[in-house]
């Protein structure tokens, strides 16, 4: 499941999206125009962004363009009725990471969304993020470096350490961690999970992955 934020200022067209992403398992937060957008990306963190571009208040190249300044490294799509190379330029100059024009089949937004979800830390412009002192996480290969060194970790372990990575501070339900780990085929744990979250604590520090009764995890670092 992921957190995705749609600004839409067509009313149809917005709810059609928003059903659809949502009966596929992802949390939609829906706006109509570019300030209201706004706000969400300061109070929310998004995992992918779906932008019209002509929409009223600031539209959606300028939003994105300024958000990526701020900070804001979810990938994000555009969904656009502009056609031209030169329209096609400015969108990618203003961080987008794809786009889709109208109109659409939702099948086709569905594939463009879950392949930029596979990717983490699209526009994260460090590579090696610090979790504790000698202990770091390379965005590149998605790989976990003590000392210096990589260090080999199970499938779901690399899926978990990613996913608490791209989530810090932030409590992540179990729910939403099976999701993330389990492929639809698989039958999530409970004691599968507490066993990958051991083998973690065991590398990175027991104070890094705090449990939160009833709840989840929350996944917190040094620095």
């Amino acid at each position: 499941m992921a957190k995705i934020l749609l600004l839409e200022d067509d009313a149809n067209l917005n709810d059609t999206v928003t059903e659809f992403l949502e009966d596929e398992g992802h949390e939609v937060i829906s706006v109509f125009d570019g300030y209201e957008a706004q706000e969400k990306l300061y109070e929310t963190k998004f995992d992918l962004l779906l932008l019209d571009i002509n929409v009223p208040g600031i539209d959606g190249l300028e939003l994105l363009k300024e958000s990526r300044q701020e900070g804001v490294v979810a990938p994000a799509i555009y969904i656009t009725s502009m056609n031209s190379v030169d329209d096609l330029e400015r969108g990618f100059e203003s961080g987008c990471d794809d786009y889709i024009r109208k109109p659409f089949v939702l099948k086709e937004l569905l594939i463009r969304v879950e392949t930029l979800l596979k990717r983490s830390f699209f526009h994260e412009q460090k590579q090696l993020i610090p979790i504790r002192e000698g202990i770091e996480y390379d965005t590149k290969n998605s790989e976990l470096v003590i000392d210096g060194t990589p260090v080999s970790l199970g499938n779901k372990e690399s899926k978990l350490l990613q996913l608490f990575m791209k989530n810090k501070g932030e409590v992540l339900s179990h729910e939403r961690i099976y999701k993330h780990l389990w492929d639809y085929n698989e039958e999530p744990s409970d004691s599968a999970l507490r066993t990958y979250i051991k083998n973690l604590r065991k590398l990175i520090g027991k104070e890094s992955i705090v449990s939160i009764k009833k709840q989840g995890y929350k996944f917190i670092t040094a620095k």
